[in-house]
């Protein structure tokens, strides 16, 4: 862990660019009935009823140094799915990038 901690520790290098990788799924809500609009002094006043609108998945990549974010919205969450983000992700937004052996030990 302590060798992957150093990895972050080091100043921007374009090309050994440091990205981060998640996945996740988020369900979707609807509104039963319309809320209460705001009033002064008030919040917006809503129903803790809801309606279930499915589900989406979501692969994602950012480079805190530089602001930059990666998204991907899929059907489902699969081995294939995540390979095929990760593909895009090293083949086609990272492709002038060098590996760093370096982290690995």
């Amino acid at each position: 862990m302590e060798d992957v901690l150093d990895v972050y520790q080091r100043p921007y290098d374009p090309r050994f660019p440091k990205a981060c990788m998640d996945e996740g799924n988020k369900q979707l809500l609807g509104e039963v009935r319309d809320p209460i609009p705001m009033e002064k002094g008030q919040s917006k006043r809503e129903d803790s009823e809801y309606k279930r609108n499915g589900i989406f998945d979501i692969f994602g990549a950012c480079e805190p140094l530089t602001g930059k974010y990666f998204f991907t919205v899929t059907e489902s969450r699969t081995k294939e799915d995540w390979a095929y983000f990760m593909r895009d992700l090293i083949d086609v937004k990272y492709k002038d990038a060098q590996s760093d052996h370096s982290c690995h030990g």
